[in-house]
């Protein structure tokens, strides 16, 4: 619901709460957002973000599946499925992550805290789907998709403009092939629990390793992978021409 000047609010969430313009009806699923497993941990296996984090995968997912259904009739389910990638990804809510002041108010374990868990991509974007699946829960679907889209709207819209260009590993090989480089090589490898899995890939360019990503499944990391590997391309290039 609608924030008002003296709702009640978690400890160290009053900023979060004006930040994405809500007041929950019970301030506890915000806190349990911004618990990391690490925190819980210590404190005798509270329960984590995580489920609110898949929670809220789910619901990120449908809020910009819908979106790019809508406004693009025209797109096939293989570009809606590009739009969503270029959105739904690990780098993209830790950036909105970092922007909500999220990395501040997060609950971490010491050794996780003093590690730099903070700047850790995949624990800013968990936490930020965390937050859309306690709004979720708290407000309903009206409310999640209106916090989903007055965070990530223009950059929906941008991926609905041009879902091609969410398609990195295309991107990559055709320039890759152009220079005479060859096909790109990607090795990928899972850690994490099972219920929270994510993966780790690699891109190599004729030997060389060229760009990393991480993402929640081998796809997604590969994307995230080729788009570094795009751009230390294009930095090359550059360089030649200097």
């Amino acid at each position: 619901m609608a924030l008002s000047s003296d709702s009640p609010t978690p400890a160290g969430g009053n900023r979060l709460h004006r930040r994405i313009d809500y007041r929950f009806d019970d301030p506890q699923l915000l806190e349990q957002a911004l618990a990391h497993r690490s925190w819980c941990a210590e404190q005798g296996g509270l329960a984590s973000n995580e489920r609110l984090e898949f929670l809220g995968d789910a619901v990120l997912g449908l809020v910009v599946a819908e979106y790019a259904y809508r406004t693009r009739p025209e797109l096939s389910d293989g570009l809606m499925s590009k739009v969503r990638a270029s959105v739904v990804n690990t780098r993209v809510l830790a950036e909105v992550a970092l922007g909500l002041g999220i990395a501040e108010q997060l609950r971490l374990g010491r050794g996780e805290d003093q590690s730099g868990g903070r700047t850790k991509e995949s624990i800013l974007a968990d936490a930020t789907e965390a937050v859309i699946g306690a709004v979720y829960l708290d407000g309903g679907l009206a409310e999640a998709e209106r916090l989903v889209l007055s965070l990530l709207r223009d950059r929906i819209a941008a991926a609905v403009g041009e879902p091609g260009e969410s398609d990195h590993k295309s991107r990559l090989q055709e320039e890759s092939v152009r220079l005479g480089r060859g096909v790109p090589r990607y090795e990928a490898e899972g850690f994490g629990p099972d219920h929270a899995r994510r993966y780790l890939a690699t891109v190599y360019v004729a030997g060389q390793r060229l760009g990393t990503g991480e993402g929640r499944s081998k796809k997604d990391a590969e994307q995230v992978a080729a788009q570094a590997a795009c751009g230390s391309l294009e930095v090359e290039r550059g360089g030649g021409d200097a």
